[in-house]
């Protein structure tokens, strides 16, 4: 599903307009993103929880130059399904 088609879903069920509801799924992916960025947690109960998880440093190759490359720690963000938000395998 692309955001285009989230947005026309979200007007059809809720009876506004596609702009209206553009700006509301802009705005939580905003908000989101600012609470990741800060290294705030964002819990959604029965849907899951998006975290900033760390990643410690680590050496890779590159393999055409034959160099190695220091790969600094960096944050990532994650997304963790609750356990209701699940599927289930048929």
């Amino acid at each position: 599903m692309t955001k285009a088609e989230l947005v026309a879903h979200i007007a059809q069920n809720t009876g506004v307009d596609k702009q209206t509801a553009l700006k509301i799924v802009e705005s939580f992916m905003d908000e989101v993103k600012l609470s990741l960025v800060k290294g705030d947690n964002v819990y959604l109960r029965g849907f899951g929880s998006f975290n900033v998880k760390q990643r410690a440093e680590k050496t890779a190759r590159n393999i055409s130059k034959n160099t190695t490359i220091i790969i600094p720690a960096h944050s990532i963000p994650v997304f963790k399904p609750s356990k209701a938000f699940t599927l289930k395998k048929k």
